[in-house]
């Protein structure tokens, strides 16, 4: 079975640090590009960050998160992380970890990250 499991979310001030993570099984995990999405109350899911498959040479940032945000892969943990620095109350959602190669998604469950201001 495909999982991706999220976790590391939790409750922080406003400047604070959190460290994500997603541990992924069920499928040739090297080939795919992950995705870190986020979805606030009453928004819309949106991308936070990528990183390329294999050597992951290529990531990605949403503008409102470059410079604070840092996404990288372990292929042979089959893990991806998400270190978030100087956070922001606006950085409140919850934050979910996708598979992508092709057509293929995979999503995993959520976890939810709180700043308080």
């Amino acid at each position: 079975d495909v999982q991706l499991q999220a976790s590391g979310g939790g409750l922080v001030q406003a400047g604070g640090s959190l460290r994500l993570s997603c541990a992924a099984s069920g499928f040739n995990f090297d080939d795919y590009a992950i995705g870190w999405f986020r979805q606030a109350p009453g928004k819309e899911r949106e991308r936070v960050s990528c990183i390329s498959s294999h050597e992951s040479i290529t990531t990605g940032y949403k503008d409102s998160v470059k410079g604070r945000f840092t996404i990288s892969r372990d292929n042979g943990k089959n893990m991806v992380y998400l270190q978030m620095s100087s956070l922001k109350p606006e950085d409140t959602a919850v934050y979910y970890c996708n598979a992508h190669l092709r057509q293929r998604d995979y999503w995993g469950q959520g976890t939810l990250v709180t700043v308080s201001s």
